[in-house]
């Protein structure tokens, strides 16, 4: 099953990473990159995508902010949280906002591709 992924964080640098581990795996392709939460609430507007990449910590709008206004604009799209600061308080108020997993930086591309692979099972449950 093929996916397209919109990736948003501040860092060019974290979202060139993301990219790349992304693009490694048949199916999954990236539709775009936003630099905040609100750029991204146009691109999901614009490119439908089944799944949202959010930092926490942005300008202008940040991830957990921009959550809730994404899940209204497009509820079955799926929504992971890319963050420094993963713990289970984060990983609770994440949910809420809903944000389907929450995943570290720490963790490196095996992270990322755990989450996404994750992502067919959770997609099934909406």
């Amino acid at each position: 099953m093929s996916y397209t992924i919109l990736i948003v964080d501040d860092s060019a640098v974290a979202r060139h990473f993301l990219r790349s581990a992304i693009e490694l795996n048949p199916g999954w392709e990236v539709c775009g990159e936003a630099e905040n939460g609100a750029v991204a609430l146009e691109m999901v507007r614009k490119f439908h995508p089944d799944v949202v990449i959010l930092d926490l910590h942005m300008p202008v709008m940040g991830g957990l902010e921009a959550a809730p206004q994404i899940v209204k604009i497009a509820p079955n799209t799926v929504l992971l949280m890319f963050t420094l600061y993963s713990n289970r308080q984060l990983s609770q108020i994440a949910k809420a906002a809903g944000i389907n997993r929450v995943f570290s930086k720490c963790d490196g591309s095996a992270g990322i591709l755990a989450s996404l692979q994750e992502v067919s099972v959770i997609r099934q449950s909406h």
